[in-house]
């Protein structure tokens, strides 16, 4: 017998050991009674593994003989790693995993983004499956089901008409735009949600930016005077978070004092504060049609090298009176969610972006991935990186799993 089999052999042992046995099975003995793993009845297993290469053809390597062995011999005459510490055993069940499980993962913790437009029909987004744009009355049906699954949280983000976008994106502050009768129906029937809103121009502009532009550039101070209205008129529709995405310097203070002057002190920032010039927007901008129009986005979102810088935008945005702080994306800037974290008494938001989920459903359309057990891996990775909040496409869908599982 080869030494690999040997080591199958103990491997196998082990697994005996953790499965479910009576406890009788843990008096002390040499052997192992017979156990039944996988609808197989598999051999006993002498634990002083006297004989286990008693036909080997060559010579066999033995742990527990010489001046200096490997492993060591107990008091039943069974190999033994005289060991005291073993983290193994709190893994030895679900119960006690679960005991000891340092990250848990709950609906609460979600923000469901939602797509919505001005037709009466729900449009599939191709690079997004299981996603679409819903008309306002689908909207408010996904909402009543992720509700009724514990998801509370919704954030809203509009595809809209070509003839309504503009340079300055002044259908951003329409008090009958697309977004602000979206936030009144869901408040009406669902007056506990929490209802968020995307503050950035992108969607309602000509030119496919986060703000006005002149000559190329994108000019900060002009588009905070735009995203002051927008915010504003968000919160007299009843918006209970404002989360501007724009990366504009300053605009978290002045979207503040805007809010504060009208007399919405209740309504909260959920600042985009660690937004990284990413190549994992593409799903998203296809949803809502508002890819640039010219160049790219790298003068106002951070560049993806930098990691210390996060920390500068997240102090000025605490400074400026945010209530929240985001990264995004999630999954590959999981070291600077863990930054803000310890960086911050703030909560931390991460955000799932459109990319990462749709890697996901690719792998799992091929078969590659199994896509409940990895969706929810994901999300406990946020979780364990220090992400209070968590903005994902699968927020509906996971906290069904969750339900099922019983973990919630």
């Amino acid at each position: 017998m080869k030494f690999s089999a040997v080591i199958l052999t103990s491997l196998m042992g082990v697994a005996v050991a953790f499965a479910p046995v009576n406890p009788s099975a843990f008096a002390p003995t040499s052997a192992l009674n017979a156990a039944t793993l996988n609808g197989k009845t598999e051999e006993a297993i002498d634990r002083s593994m006297d004989d286990v290469d008693v036909d080997a053809k060559h010579d066999v390597f033995d742990p527990t003989s010489g001046d200096s062995p490997a492993l060591k011999r107990n008091n039943n005459d069974e190999v033994w790693v005289p060991q005291r510490a073993r983290p193994r055993r709190n893994r030895k069940s679900a119960a006690m995993r679960g005991m000891v499980r340092e990250n848990i993962v709950t609906p609460n913790n979600f923000i469901y983004p939602l797509f919505i437009h001005e037709e009466d029909f729900n449009t599939p987004i191709p690079s997004m499956p299981g996603c679409e744009r819903h008309s306002l009355a689908s909207m408010l049906n996904e909402v009543g089901e992720a509700y009724e699954l514990g998801v509370k949280t919704f954030v809203l983000f509009p595809k809209v008409p070509d003839e309504l976008k503009t340079n300055l994106g002044v259908e951003a502050y329409n008090p009958e735009g697309i977004v602000h009768r979206a936030i009144r129906m869901i408040k009406e029937k669902y007056p506990d949600s929490v209802v968020c809103t995307d503050v950035a121009l992108d969607p309602y502009s000509d030119q496919g930016h986060d703000g006005v532009v002149e000559d190329g550039k994108i000019l900060n101070d002009v588009t905070i005077n735009q995203l002051c209205k927008q915010a504003v008129s968000q919160a007299r529709a009843g918006a209970d978070v404002v989360a501007p995405s724009d990366m504009m310097d300053g605009r978290v203070g002045a979207i503040r004092d805007a809010l504060d002057s009208e007399g919405f002190t209740d309504v909260s920032i959920l600042a985009y504060t660690a937004k990284y010039a990413s190549a994992y927007y593409g799903p998203f901008r296809d949803a809502l049609d508002s890819h640039p129009g010219f160049g790219d986005k790298k003068t106002y979102q951070q560049d993806p090298a930098n990691g210390r810088e996060a920390l500068i935008e997240a102090a000025l945005d605490a400074a400026e009176g945010a209530d929240m702080l985001m990264v995004k994306p999630g999954m590959p800037y999981l070291d600077v969610i863990r930054r803000l974290k310890d960086a911050t008494p703030l909560p931390v938001a991460a955000y799932h972006v459109s990319g990462e989920y749709a890697m996901i459903k690719a792998a799992c359309e091929k078969g590659w991935l199994e896509e409940k057990d990895v969706v929810l891996e994901t999300l406990t990775c946020f979780k364990r990186a220090g992400a209070d909040i968590i903005l994902t496409y699968y927020a509906k869908q996971a906290a069904q799993w969750i339900a099922e599982d019983g973990l919630y």
